[in-house]
């Protein structure tokens, strides 16, 4: 059992690692979590865990709405407890070793089915200028995969007819493809909303609040929270959620790993050599065949 192996593994977190008395007591607690996860399971054996019952314990944690932060810090202490007992030689073979981001995006965070996503990107009223400006950033977010972040630093020329300029981590440029779906309701509420307005010129704010000041993070956080619960989505959805769920579908759809890191602007991108470069014109054509905006506006 886990049990027998706890106070060890502790000790070496305390005098190896030199872990805090805090995160220590965080560990301890989430390992136990996770053997009560296996007993109820029926297994018993710490040899016998192989990484479908790890990833069924993410997924039970998920389903009991544990906070994302939780869930990462449990499968880190839970990946450090298994790499322990392996070089302890406690057990043969590691069951998180292969346990990387395009498992886990299933898991954690919180993912919405395309049926979720397609009812959050109908639920704002387009008939008004807050419905019709929660709808277009409903809509960015999702096509493209940038961060909030991202999004609320954009400027009415960073958009052309089929893609996006970001300025990304590290002040680093990239150009995302977007589907022309998207953009055709980032232009209702620019060409409904905006372009009488004597102040909008294209270097103005993508994005601004009822006051005309540019958007920012929690106010786009708070709109998404206001029609998830008009919803009754239960899930726990944030801009960083609509993140993830690209992501997972253009995996679900068949997409290449190296064009998601591509499209997602991930700062590892920079360490994985091992992922061969993208042309532009491949990423463009990978993501019109994958994502799910683009299905059906296919000519």
């Amino acid at each position: 059992m886990l049990l027998a192996h706890i106070d060890d593994f502790l000790f070496y977190l305390s005098s190896e690692r030199g872990l805090s008395p805090h995160t220590l007591a965080a560990y301890k607690r989430d390992i136990l979590l996770l053997q009560k996860h296996l007993s109820r399971l029926g297994t018993q054996d710490v040899g016998a865990i192989t990484e479908k019952e790890i990833i069924s314990f993410l997924e039970w944690m998920q389903k009991k709405l544990y906070a994302t932060s939780s869930i990462y810090r449990t499968l880190m202490a839970t990946k450090m407890f298994f790499r322990f007992l392996r070089e302890e030689e406690v057990i043969n073979s590691n069951p998180t070793k292969h346990l990387d981001s395009p498992k886990l995006w299933q898991v954690i965070p919180d993912v919405l089915s395309e049926n979720e996503v397609d009812k959050l990107l109908r639920a704002p009223d387009a008939s008004s200028e807050i419905g019709a400006r929660d709808s277009a950033i409903f809509e960015v977010l999702y096509a493209s995969g940038i961060r909030v972040s991202e999004l609320c630093t954009m400027n009415i020329n960073d958009v052309s007819e089929s893609s996006l300029k970001v300025l990304g981590k590290g002040s680093k440029e990239r150009i995302v493809p977007i589907a022309k779906a998207s953009i055709d309701v980032l232009d209702h509420y620019l060409s409904t909303y905006r372009e009488e307005k004597v102040e909008d010129k294209l270097g103005s704010p993508l994005f601004i609040t009822k006051r005309g000041k540019r958007i920012d993070r929690i106010t786009i956080y708070n709109r998404l929270q206001f029609y998830a619960k008009k919803l009754g989505i239960i899930k726990n959805v944030t801009p960083h959620t609509l993140r993830h769920t690209f992501a997972t579908h253009l995996l679900d759809n068949g997409a290449d790993l190296r064009v998601i890191q591509e499209m997602l602007g991930h700062a590892d991108i920079a360490t994985t050599d091992r992922y061969t470069h993208i042309s532009s014109t491949s990423l463009a054509k990978n993501f019109s065949s994958f994502h799910p905006r683009l299905c059906d506006n296919k000519d």
